[in-house]
């Protein structure tokens, strides 16, 4: 319960923020062109909070509804407007003006993101280095010649710090239909080697699995000894009697030598009870043990609610590090950034267009989004902004789809205006925004029933 409300809380806030920087800039531009503002409302719906301040009385709302917000601007297709106001009004202004004020929107978004990648960038964000594991057996990243040790320094042109930086670097590759990704390694004898990886991009945009596992690279982990460091209240472990310091030996006469081994035993046994032989305190102990139920995506797993703790001081004195720089260079690395995620994301939308990538696994809808927003919250305010950074680039592209009732449509309004020298009739608007609303209502189903698909057991 307590992680479902942070995840809402969390979703909320982050909302909430991109909605105001979104109107913010339509708001700001329109009032530098002197358009006057009547409304400038984060979310829809009842009013919760209301004030009217400034010379044009603008009144200022916080609404129920927190999945958008709107700015209303003096318009006489929208009502009467007093002859000395006219000059004013929205409608009035022009062209340029008009693709100035609703672009401010969809560019204020993408500020932001920069914003919050140069704040990381120099607060520093945390994350796991790319130190690969031992390659799945006749796997790609077993024909490229990846071995155990070797520590991804670069993917292409692109320094990788981080896992997190390999998988965007990877994706911009993947989505510009390269046949092979170049990766620069430093291996444990500290030579720098190049890895040549072979990818089918078809093949690995199908599916939900991650890009990474699907090419046969494995992330380095420290093995550790099967030793129980900790219990979860409740969990199947605790129920069948196991303690903290116990050493799993066997599982059903299978020999226990590694940690590992031992996850991938449970995850293999859900519902089904295992013979054990633990050691505690130097003697031995046999006992059963049934481990629960875990739905993934993949499938469901075993679960006994188990943790070790011997692999942490491993894990902070090699996985452990750092993406920081000075406030300068983050300037630069913010632009990088975001660069890097809006070539993704458009080359992602190229591959729902060609077929290559499915719609369902490439589109999250509010219940996915608020679970990556809890997630990110809980592991540090840095991933939290990383993961806001993420949505403000999604929802300034999205924003300008050319789709009625979105920002897009109306610049696609007005590009028609500047080409033919005038604007396009109210009454072909209209049928638009009749339209735009279907596609965009059906696009909103669509996301909720993959939500829901996601959340349900199997």
């Amino acid at each position: 319960m307590q992680g479902f409300l942070l995840s809402v809380v969390a979703f909320i806030l982050a909302i909430g923020i991109l909605v105001t920087i979104h109107e913010f800039g339509h708001y700001w531009v329109a009032r530098k062109a002197g358009v006057k503002v009547l409304r400038f409302s984060v979310g829809f719906g009842k009013p919760l909070w209301k004030k009217v301040a400034g010379p044009d009385a603008t009144e200022y709302v916080l609404a129920a509804i927190p999945l958008g917000g709107y700015v209303k601007m003096l318009d006489e297709r929208e009502g009467n407007v007093d002859s000395s106001e006219m000059h004013r009004a929205f409608n009035r202004q022009s062209v340029w003006a008009r693709i100035a004020i609703v672009l401010a929107g969809p560019l204020a978004n993408l500020i932001l993101a920069v914003f919050l990648y140069w704040l990381i960038f120099v607060v520093g964000i945390t994350g796991v280095a790319p130190i690969v594991g031992e390659p799945e057996g006749g796997s790609p990243a077993a024909a490229a010649g990846f071995v155990e040790g070797d520590r991804i320094t670069r993917v292409t042109d692109k320094s990788t710090p981080t896992w997190d930086t390999v998988y965007v670097a990877m994706l911009d590759s993947i989505v510009d239909s390269e046949d092979s990704i170049s990766f620069t390694v430093q291996a444990e004898d500290g030579g720098t080697y190049q890895r040549q990886l072979a990818i089918d991009t078809t093949d690995l945009l199908s599916g939900r699995e991650d890009i990474v596992y699907k090419l046969g690279l494995r992330r380095w982990w420290p093995e550790v000894e099967p030793v129980i460091g900790g219990l979860v209240e409740g969990g199947a472990a605790q129920a069948a009697g196991l303690m903290v310091g116990d050493r799993v030996l066997q599982s059903d006469g299978q020999t226990v030598n590694l940690w590992s081994d031992w996850v991938m035993l449970i995850r293999a046994s859900p519902n089904k009870t295992l013979q054990l032989k633990i050691e505690r305190n130097g003697e031995i102990i046999d006992m059963p043990l049934t481990p629960g139920v875990r739905e993934l995506e993949s499938g469901t797993i075993g679960f006994i609610g188990a943790r070790e703790t011997q692999s942490q001081e491993l894990i902070d004195e090699k996985l452990r590090t750092v993406e920081r720089y000075s406030p300068g260079t983050a300037v630069a690395k913010a632009f990088q950034r975001t660069g890097d995620m809006i070539s993704v994301s458009l080359g992602m939308i190229g591959k729902l267009f060609t077929g290559e990538a499915s719609l369902k696994n490439t589109v999250s809808g509010p219940i996915s989004i608020a679970q990556f927003a809890g997630q990110s919250v809980s592991v540090g305010i840095d991933h939290y902004l990383n993961f806001i950074a993420l949505v403000s680039i999604s929802l300034g592209i999205f924003n300008l789809f050319p789709v009625p009732m979105l920002d897009g449509g109306h610049l696609l309004y007005y590009a028609v205006e500047v080409v033919t020298g005038k604007p396009v009739s109210e009454r072909i608007q209209l049928v638009g925004q009749q339209l735009g609303l279907l596609l965009l209502a059906g696009l909103m189903t669509f996301v909720f029933y993959q939500d829901i698909l996601r959340v349900l057991p199997s």
